[in-house]
């Protein structure tokens, strides 16, 4: 705590330096030596940027405060209807700048008003206007941006635009906040936002965009002038029956130098404060450093989370703060620190029912659990960035601590017991790219990455159960399970590029190392509290190492129509691992050229097909080869008796992406298949108590299709944004229960409709629905087929009643139908009224969220041969009074 204080501090510090000011003074004079009063008068940087603006007093005077910096060159620019612009260069900081205007006619045109929105494009970039989207009861950018045709955003906070997931999204062209970029959207004011752009072939490093093969998506917030000049926030004080709190305090700055957005907040209310340290692409991150290791052996068993959102059903206490600075040094040069520590206490409460259908039987058990959550999540992050012409330094050293623990009281089977979960994660990291290019324009680029993690976990269960399996029959207190899991790992690669007009030649060499250790132990407490290990089977002390070599060529080439890209990777693959415990002791060697081919061509200014096909070799991980039985939770047991499990898997891809920018159109279509063929299986022993998996050496498929199609359109006669998408998957695939081999078929096919209006001046409605069904049958004579159908509606109407005091209204039903069981009905309602002093900036808010009281929620869940059926705890009706000031 004491580094976030002095960090901090130290970043405040450098804000106060940063606005040691001087006064430049002048005057704004007509042609006859008459002061002009009233004259708008900018101070402009050597790129033509506004640093600073005012206005001439009646004397025709003006004075601009700035910062203690260089700048000789700058310019004064003074402008005014009747006169033509004029500007000087600065020469002397502590001269009067006096400038003198000339009069000039100004003809005005007749202009028609229409209030028409308009999208305008430059080059790869879509320009949406923030004010013809956004309405007075909008707070932040994220509740305009859902009304922006062809921008998506889920409830999680995750944006796409056109069917395409964002790459990141920045403020004034800054990456403040590297990914988590939900904080931005929930706490930046709207109408601080000039525009929001969508940046098609995102290409962040300056020396890769004349040869550009990126086809990643991203969006720019372009800030106010007077939005960059001061420090921004709010302040909310929350209060509400039953014993619930809300707080927030979040402070921002957008200026030329130094940007930040600080927050800390807390509430019982059910919103996770912790959505805000989201990565929404960090699974696509993890794929790219190739560092496979498992998040966590151990588990509670717990039954995941009911199909609302999750403010309908979280019991939490949170408290986050959340730290995000960049400062830049030049134009080229900048250094960011994003810290953030989550503290979490929740509670959940559910019975449930299973079935698993085989053959000629059917298991099911029912259990109940209440459970106190305890998650922390403490992350320090600093990058160092030059991003130049010729030049690209990039340094990223990240530090995570993730202690978790779980208490919770169960029963399965009418059997009831205790356990206890504890895992504390901790990861470092250092990841440094440097590129260079030479006068010949090719490139050269150096990379490496570091990291080391350490995760040891420990469940601890009483009283004993399955004593046939783990005690010989007899009758005992309970187990523990430890667990230990450190891992090294080093990725590193040198690449040269050979460019030449459009095309580009890449050729790259380098390796990676991966060091694990597995010690677990399982251990049973006696009825006279002694304690020994379950079996010699229960133990691991497993040592692994995975070493690759790998060179890649990559062939790209691009014009003004088509982008095309050919890459040859060739990698030689070392897996060495031994168990002394459990008599193991094997390697694997392997030889693999995983080809890959993408193809884009633009067919119209604004419309592309693309494609893609890659043939991959994957080789599993340590998870997949330990001997000793392992106590995932109480009602599994997992182990393996397999060799490495290898999986080679064929991929192809095409989407057309077509849009209309002046009529506001936007559509996408997709398709994609992916057969992927697997050594190893896993096979299930199943019994109304317990559960036991071994991953055996047996040759099967997986094979995956997917169909999308989305569409966006804004309809200017009604002032509204609609949406449509529609989304089918199937999947075949095997499993091993009981020793019986069941192939599956499962399809899911999707409808999503929605709609954001603005019905007259005074009102807004919203409506939301998307009807799912998927269906479940194994491929064997006589076998269960299971359908299960699900429609989910959202509205809301917000409503402008008198001067300054707003009305919301919203819904959400919820239907559920699968054959063997009864229907599922639930209706949700909550209100909503806020009163805006303008004066004093400050919002009163009163709300009651769940206006009927539901407090339990009956959720089904489906999967290949198996029905859960289970009932949660959630949160009844929730009156909250709330204050917020912005400053």
């Amino acid at each position: 705590m004491r580094a976030v204080i002095l960090i901090t501090l130290m970043y405040f510090s450098g804000v106060a330096v940063a606005f040691a000011q001087k006064t430049i003074k002048g005057s704004v004079k007509d042609h006859t030596g008459k002061a002009i009063e009233s004259v708008n008068v900018n101070l402009k940087d050597n790129e033509g940027n506004i640093i600073i603006f005012t206005r001439t007093n009646k004397n025709g005077e003006f004075n601009l405060a700035v910062k203690s910096e260089q700048i000789i060159g700058y310019r004064i620019e003074a402008s005014s209807i009747g006169y033509k612009k004029q500007s000087i260069a600065i020469k002397d900081i502590n001269r009067n700048q006096d400038l003198v205007l000339q009069a000039s006619e100004t003809n005005l045109e007749t202009v028609t008003v229409k209030n028409r929105p308009l999208l305008t494009t430059k080059g790869d970039t879509l320009n949406y206007k923030t004010s013809d989207f956004a309405d007075k009861q909008d707070r932040t950018i994220g509740d305009v941006l859902k009304k922006m045709p062809g921008i998506e955003v889920a409830e999680n906070g995750k944006i796409s635009y056109n069917g395409k997931s964002i790459s990141n999204l920045y403020v004034d062209g800054d990456n403040l906040l590297d990914d988590k970029y939900n904080i931005g959207t929930k706490s930046i004011p709207q109408d601080a936002v000039d525009k929001v752009q969508v940046i098609q072939n995102d290409q962040p490093i300056k020396m890769m965009r004349k040869n550009n093969m990126s086809d990643d998506v991203a969006l720019n917030l372009v800030l106010k002038d007077e939005a960059k000049l001061r420090v921004m926030g709010d302040a909310t004080v929350g209060a509400g029956a039953p014993n619930r709190f809300d707080e927030n305090l979040t402070a921002m700055l957008f200026n030329k130098r130094l940007k930040f957005i600080n927050n800390i907040k807390g509430n019982n209310i059910g919103i996770d404060p912790g959505i805000e340290l989201t990565s929404h692409n960090f699974s696509d991150y993890q794929k790219r450093l190739d560092n496979t290791k498992p998040n966590g052996l151990l588990s509670t068993g717990a039954a995941g989370v009911p199909s609302l959102p999750q403010s309908r059903y979280l019991f939490n206490k949170a408290g986050v703060v959340n730290l995000n600075n960049l400062y830049k040094f030049n134009q080229d040069l900048q250094l960011r620190a994003n810290i953030s520590y989550l503290y979490d206490n929740r509670r959940q409460q559910y019975n449930q029912f299973s079935e698993t259908y085989l053959e000629d039987q059917i298991i099911s058990y029912t259990e109940f659990q209440n459970n106190k959550i305890n998650p922390q999540k403490l992350r320090a992050q600093f990058n160092l960035n030059k991003n130049a012409e010729n030049d690209y330094f990039n340094n990223n050293l990240s530090l995570d601590y993730l202690p978790f623990k779980t208490t919770s009281a169960f029963s399965i089977n009418n059997v009831a017991a205790n356990q206890y979960l504890s895992q504390k994660t901790f990861d470092i990291s250092n990841e440094l790219n440097y590129r260079k290019k030479l006068k010949s324009e090719n490139v050269i680029n150096l990379y490496s990455y570091l990291n080391n993690t350490s995760q040891p976990e420990t469940l601890n269960i009483s009283q004993g159960l399955n004593a046939d399996i783990l005690n010989n029959g007899n009758s005992y207190l309970g187990l523990n399970q430890y667990v230990k899991l450190p891992t090294w790992y080093t990725n590193n690669y040198l690449s040269f590029a050979f460019v030449k007009g459009g095309f580009a030649q890449t050729y790259k060499v380098g390796f990676n190392l991966q060091q694990q250790n597995l010690n677990s132990e399982l251990y049973r407490i006696q009825n006279d509290q002694t304690s020994e290990l379950v079996s010699q089977n229960t133990v691991n002390d497993l040592k692994w190492f995975k070493g690759r070599a790998y060179a890649d060529a990559t062939y790209e080439y691009t014009n003004d129509k088509l982008k095309a890209g050919l890459s040859l990777p060739v990698s030689y693959n070392h897996i060495n691992y031994n168990d002394p415990v459990n008599s193991l002791n094997s390697s694997l060697t392997k030889l693999f050229l995983n080809p890959s081919l993408n193809i884009k061509y633009q067919t119209g200014i604004e419309n592309y097909f693309s494609a893609n096909y890659f043939y991959k070799n994957d080789l599993g991980g340590i998870d997949d080869v330990y001997r000793g039985t392992v106590l995932k939770n109480y009602r599994s047991l997992f182990a393996n008796n397999a060799p490495i499990s290898e999986a080679e898997t064929h991929s192809f891809r095409g989407e057309f992406n077509f849009r209309r920018a002046m009529q506001m159109f936007f559509f996408n279509a997709s398709a994609g298949y992916n057969n992927t063929k697997l050594n190893t299986i896993s096979s299930y022993s199943l019994s109304n108590n317990i559960q036991q998996r071994m991953v055996l050496p047996l040759q099967n498929h997986v094979k995956n299709l997917f169909i999308t199609a989305n569409a966006s359109k804004y309809i200017f006669a009604l002032k509204s944004t609609a949406n449509a998408s529609l989304n089918y998957s199937e999947s075949r695939y095997s499993q091993l229960q009981n020793n019986e081999l069941l192939p599956f078929n499962t399809q899911t096919i999707s409808y999503k409709a929605g709609i954001e209006a603005k019905l007259t001046k005074f009102m807004n409605w919203s409506y939301n629905a998307i009807y799912s069904v998927t269906n479940n049958k194994a491929e064997v004579a006589n076998a269960i087929t299971t359908n299960f159908q699900q429609l989910r509606q959202q509205t809301s109407v917000a409503i402008a009643t008198v001067s300054n005091v707003y009305l919301n209204l919203s819904a959400e039903h919820l239907f559920t139908h699968q054959a063997s069981q009864p229907n599922l009905n639930y209706l949700f309602a909550d209100a909503n009224v806020k009163y805006k002093i303008m004066k004093f900036k400050t919002d009163f808010e009163f709300g009651v969220t769940n206006l009927a009281n539901i407090k339990r929620f009956d959720a089904i869940y489906l999967s290949a041969n198996s029905l859960t059926t289970g009932t949660f705890l959630i949160p009844g009706r929730v009156a909250m009074l709330k204050a917020t000031f912005s400053f």
